[in-house]
C-alpha cells in the first residue's frame, strides 16, 4: 500500500442559500478550486492527473451530468483526464476524496483531484422531482428514508437528552468562534477569494451598471448570544428543540483538494 498525501486543499468561501453564490453556477464554482489547486502546485502536469472525482449530494439541473468531467474539461485538464461524480448525500465531497485516496494507495495512480461542489440555491435539497419509494413511510424499519436532518436532529437530542439550552449554547460558541478565527484570518489559506458581477439598474436614468465584487468570507457566522437565539421558535417538529441557530445552514460553495503518493 501506498502512502497518500493532501498536497494541498483549497474551497470557495461559503455562502448561504440565496446568498452571494445564488447567481453563480456550481461547477463553475468548483472549477475556480481547481484551477487555484493547479496554479498552487506548478510543478504538477496537467496531463499526470489520473481523475477528477467530484462529490455531489443532489447531481441534477445546473450540477447534473457528470460533474466530475465537465469540471475537468473547464478547468483546461485536457480531454485526456477523466472526471466522476458520486453521491453519498452530505459525505459526497468526503467520499470523493476517499475514492481518490484508495487509488493512490492501490497504486493506481500519482496525482488525483477530488473533492465536491453544491448550489442548494439553485438545485432544492430532494432536487426537483423527489419521489419517495411508498415503503419509507408504509414500513417503520424504512421511515428514515424519508427523514431531513431536521428531523434526524429532532431524534437524536431526544435519544441522547439534548436540552435546548445545551444546543442554543453550542450555536453561540461556535458562531462566536467562527467569526473570531474569521478576524484572525485563519482562513485565508484555504480560501481562494472569488469574483461575482452583478447586474445593478439605475432607476433614474435606466441604464445597466455592471458591479463587481470580491468574496472573500464565509457568508453563515453572525454575532449571538443565548439571549438572541433563546427566543427562536422550534423549526422541524412541534415542542422541538432544533432552530434556525442550531440547524445545518443551506449552503452554496466548493472545495478541492490535490491528492498526491509519494
Amino acid at each position: 500500500m501506498e502512502d497518500v498525501y493532501i498536497v494541498d486543499a483549497v474551497r470557495t468561501p461559503v455562502g448561504k442559500i440565496r446568498g452571494v453564490f445564488k447567481n453563480e453556477r456550481p461547477d463553475a464554482l468548483l472549477v475556480h478550486c481547481v484551477k487555484a489547486l493547479l496554479a498552487r502546485a506548478p510543478r504538477v502536469p496537467k496531463e499526470s492527473i489520473a481523475d477528477v472525482i467530484v462529490g455531489c449530494a443532489m447531481p441534477e439541473g445546473a450540477q447534473g451530468m457528470n460533474i466530475g468531467r465537465i469540471v475537468s474539461l473547464l478547468a483546461g485538464l485536457g480531454d485526456s483526464v477523466p472526471g466522476m461524480t458520486v453521491n453519498r448525500f452530505c459525505a459526497s465531497g468526503l467520499e470523493a476524496i476517499a475514492l481518490g485516496a484508495n487509488r493512490i494507495a492501490l497504486g493506481h495512480a500519482d496525482f488525483i483531484i477530488a473533492g465536491g461542489t453544491e448550489s442548494m440555491t439553485q438545485v432544492p435539497m430532494g432536487g426537483f422531482s423527489l419521489s419517495v419509494n411508498p415503503r419509507a413511510v408504509s414500513e417503520q424499519e424504512h421511515i428514515a428514508i424519508a427523514y431531513g436532518m431536521g428531523i434526524t436532529a429532532e431524534c437524536v437530542a431526544k435519544q441522547w437528552n439534548i436540552s435546548r439550552q445545551a444546543q442554543d449554547l453550542f450555536a453561540v460558541r461556535s458562531h462566536t468562534r467562527a467569526l473570531a478565527a474569521i478576524q484572525k484570518g485563519a482562513f485565508k489559506n484555504e480560501i481562494v477569494p472569488y469574483k461575482i458581477r452583478m447586474a445593478v439598474p439605475n432607476l433614474q436614468t435606466g441604464a445597466i451598471q455592471t458591479i463587481e465584487k470580491i468574496v472573500e468570507n464565509d457568508q453563515g457566522p453572525r454575532a449571538c448570544d443565548e439571549a438572541s437565539v433563546g427566543h427562536l421558535n422550534p423549526v422541524f417538529a412541534m415542542n422541538g428543540t432544533i432552530t434556525a441557530a442550531t440547524a445545518s445552514q443551506m449552503s452554496d460553495g466548493a472545495g478541492a483538494v490535490l491528492l498526491a503518493s509519494a
